[in-house]
């Protein structure tokens, strides 16, 4: 069985927004990306197929291969709480 490599073309901190998309760290479109999560807890995401997914009890040191777009922010809700989160954009 071939496998494909993936490798990574740029990263970038991702802020959490109800209504912006993760920034790709060259200013052209976000396609989605791999999300690293520094420190876990519970994650909420839209990924590039617009589904709303949530991750819960996300370990901390994880990636998550979701294809995502954008962090929902829910500074309101306390038991949204990974942070540290890192945008990894992949080229094939």
């Amino acid at each position: 069985m071939a496998y494909q490599k993936l490798q990574v073309s740029r990263a970038a901190v991702v802020t959490p927004s109800n209504t912006a998309d993760i920034v790709s760290p060259s200013g052209g479109p976000n396609e989605g990306c791999v999300l690293y999560v520094g420190t876990g807890g519970i994650l909420r995401v839209l990924t590039a197929g617009g589904d709303d997914i949530t991750f819960q009890g996300v370990p901390n040191g994880t990636f998550i291969p979701s294809g995502s777009k954008s962090i929902c922010n829910n500074h309101n809700s306390p038991q949204y709480c990974s942070t540290m989160v890192i945008g990894i954009i992949i080229s094939i």
